[in-house]
Formats: C-alpha cells, structure tokens, sequence
C-alpha cells in the first residue's frame, strides 16, 4: 500500500512540473528588436545602429532585424556598422524595403539573413564622391576587399556527392565584389564594364536574398518561425540626431575653420572678445559628441589644447616663428584628427585606411577653408563688404588723434610689449600702438618716435 501511494505522488509531481513547463513555454513570446535605418548611411545611422543593438543585448532580444531603404551613404559609417553586425552575440537579420545601395549593400550582406520585398535592389557599391564620380582605385581595392571579406565572414557549405566533396559560399564573394569592380565577369550574371546591382529575383538565385516579404511582420512569422513575438523598435532621441549632426563631416569641417579662424582673428585684436568664445564653442561642439561616442580620448584633446598653448607662447613670448609655433601647429592638427579616428592608445590595427584619409581629409578642408576665409574676411572687412558697417574706417591720419600723434614725435617711451615689429609702448603713462623701424625690440627698452602714419607711431631703440 506505501509503496503505490508513494508511486501515486511521484507520478502526480511529473504531472504537475511538465503541465507548468508546458504552461510557461506556450505563454513564452520571442522579443524581436527592429531597428529602422531610411536614410543615407552615416554617423546618425551609425548612433542608431549601435545603441539600438546594445539596447536589443540589454534586453535580452531573440532576433534583430534591420528595416533597411537607403541609396548609400558614408563608406566609414558603413565599415563600422557591418563590423558591429559581424560581431553581434544576437543574429542580426535585414529586411530590404526597396533600396540597399552602396554602403547599404555592405550592411545588408553583414547580416546573417537578408529578405527582400519585391521590386527591391542591392549592389552598385562603388565608392563615389559627392559629385557621383568614381574615386580612384586605392578607395575601391579597398571596398572590394571589405565586401569579399563580409560575404566570406558567413562561410561555406559542404556537399558531399558520392566520394566527391565540394565547397560551395553561403555568399559568392565574387559577387559582392562585382557590386564594386565593373571589370568582374560572372558568367550568366555579369558582363565586364557594368557594376552588378541584382534585383529581388536575381538575388534569390545567386543566394545574396533568403527570402520575399512584404512587411517586418511577413519576414518574423513566415522566415524567423515566431508565431508569438513582441516586436519593440529603436525609437531615436534629438540628442542621437545632435550627435549625429555635429559629427557630419562636412560640419565638423566648418568647427575646425571656426577654431582656426577664431583663433586668428583674437590675436589680431587686444582682450578677449567674440573670436575667442566662437573658437571655444566650436572646439567644443567638436570634441563632445566624438568624446561621448568614445572616438576622442582624454589624451587626443590635450594634445590639441598643448597645441593651443604653444602657438600662444610662440606669438607672445617668443620673437619670430619657430619650434614651439611649429609644433603647436602640428599638435593642433594631430589632436584633431586622432580625434576622428577609432584607435585605443597608439593602436591603430583596427583602424582602416579609409577612416584615417576621411579624418585628414576632413581637417585638411578645415584648415584650408579657415585660412583661405581669414585672408578673405580680412581684406572684406573696412569700407567693402557685409562687415562695412561694424568696422571703422575713418582715416585717423585726418581725424582729430592726428595732432596728438604728430605731437609725439621725437618723445621718448618704453616698449609695453614685445614689438616684432608691431605693438605697443608706453609714453607719459599712456599707451600707444606702436611699430618697430628698427626690427624687434623687447619688452620694456627705451625708445623715442620717429614718425607716425595711419593712427600708429613709429619707434626706434634710444641710443
């Protein structure tokens, strides 16, 4: 009798433990993240990829799945979107809603899966300027390279027929690089002289589609197999859209003219006014957003500030233009661009070719930009121009200053400041701007006036 009540209650536990499992696994629903990216690839897209995928890993996401329509876009954002793909602890599946272009095509072929709608494309990936025309071919090896590399990254099939066995590519890499090269000849597909780009059926056959579908929806129930799914998007904020704004290439050109144009400007003038606050706010709506997003490390933004700080010796300290000019120059542009650039310390193995020549390229538009715009502003600014009005362009030589600096002449001062040749001295307590006939002169030397011209005097050391 013990032992068939004691069999009784064993049997009766079973029961219950695989009701409650079977219970929780019917209740259970698959959380798929999407993530939206309808816009040309870059650092916004980039901000969206990368929070909404650490986002999908924080919520414990079964699947992501991009909903992708883009003409293409920047070739850096799109390298470090596919590598953050590549790398994903959750399958990362695509969903082509019309165009996956260019850089969209190097995204789409990162993704474990890709489905298309009909009447859908993918291809034409050849790295192109802003005007359409192909950049030279060190810029396409290299996207030829990255392409081939990303179809690889998903591995091959192995047949087995009979005693043979063969290896087929779950992506044909010479494919993905017909997307680039036009000179790629696959037979039955392409013909040398045209950039493959393949339609919804055509990508189908030559395997770089898994699947059709209308909708996100059609593409979890009928190919992910999750009947009972929750389904939660990446929903950007304005701060991603700033971020993204700021670290725009083109924008992030204007800040470094700003910073260099500020810069010269405040030397050209006595205190600190206006150029030095629009120097500042540029430099730091510049390294902000490439601080927040990691890219710029503590140590880049101090070399640029020791930059800062050895071309202001170089100009108040120390007479001419020499080594702690240079050096500040050269620190200043170095800061600026390791800023850009995603390498931990002195390491750069991580770091393309491509994102280093965008970086120089980016600040070298700055820099040309900013002192091509200070030699124009300054010949602007007087009697031409939009800034006519808040310059003064009165000759003093005929104003009312003119007696007193005529007075001046043959009265003796002392340097108030350096004069290489230009600066100021003092003279019966007052200062006066002053220029130097007899090369430079240090501060506090006795001098006497020689002449004056244009509401400046001219000085020569007192023998």
């Amino acid at each position: 009798m013990k032992h068939i009540v004691l069999l009784i209650k064993t049997a009766l536990f079973f029961l219950i433990t695989w009701l409650a499992t079977d219970s929780s696994v019917a209740t259970e629903k698959h959380l798929v993240y999407k993530i939206d990216i309808k816009k040309e690839i870059d650092k916004t897209s980039q901000i969206y990829l990368n929070k909404g995928l650490t986002e999908a890993q924080s919520l414990g996401a079964d699947a992501i799945l991009i909903h992708l329509n883009t003409y293409g876009g920047l070739l850096d954002a799109a390298d470090s979107m596919r590598t953050a793909i590549l790398y994903s602890p959750i399958p990362v599946y695509v969903f082509i809603d019309n165009n996956a272009a260019s850089a969209g095509a190097l995204i789409s072929i990162a993704c474990q899966k890709i489905y298309m709608r009909k009447g859908a494309s993918i291809g034409a990936a050849t790295v192109v300027n802003q005007t359409g025309e192909g950049l030279p071919d060190k810029y396409q090896s290299y996207m030829r390279s990255m392409m081939r590399a990303t179809a690889e990254a998903h591995g091959r099939d192995t047949i087995i027929s009979g005693r043979d066995t063969t290896f087929k590519w779950i992506r044909d890499p010479k494919i993905a690089e017909a997307m680039v090269d036009d000179r790629v000849i696959i037979p039955n597909l392409i013909d040398s002289g045209k950039t493959l780009t393949l339609t919804t059926e055509e990508a189908v056959k030559w395997g770089y589609c898994d699947g059709i579908a209308e909708s996100s929806n059609e593409v979890i129930t009928q190919y992910l197999k999750y009947d009972d799914y929750e389904l939660k998007s990446y929903t950007p904020s304005w701060i991603d859209n700033l971020k993204g704004f700021l670290m725009n290439p083109i924008f992030q050109s204007f800040l470094i003219m700003i910073i260099i144009g500020g810069i010269y400007f405040e030397l050209q003038t006595p205190g600190i006014g206006f150029p030095s606050a629009a120097a500042l706010i540029a430099a730091v709506l510049y390294f902000a957003p490439l601080y927040i997003e990691g890219l710029a490390a503590n140590w880049e933004i101090l070399v640029f500030l020791i930059g800062l700080i050895l071309i202001v010796f170089e100009i108040f300290v120390i007479p001419g233009f020499g080594i702690a000019g240079i050096s500040g120059t050269v620190l200043i542009i170095t800061g600026l661009t390791l800023a850009l650039i995603n390498n931990v310390n002195f390491n750069f193995e991580q770091v393309s070719s491509v994102e280093i020549g965008r970086a120089v390229i980016v600040v070298l538009i700055g820099l040309t930009v900013g002192f091509g715009s200070m030699l124009w502003l300054s010949s602007r600014i007087g009697t031409k121009g939009m800034l006519r009005k808040v310059a003064l362009v009165t000759d003093l030589e005929t104003a009312t200053s003119s007696p007193v600096l005529s007075g001046l002449i043959g009265r003796e001062g002392i340097t108030a400041t350096v004069l290489r040749p230009s600066g100021k001295v003092i003279i019966d307590g007052i200062y006066y701007d002053s220029v130097s006939e007899s090369g430079f002169i240090d501060k506090g030397v006795q001098v006497t006036v020689v002449r004056f011209e244009n509401a400046q005097i001219y000085v020569e050391i007192l023998i």
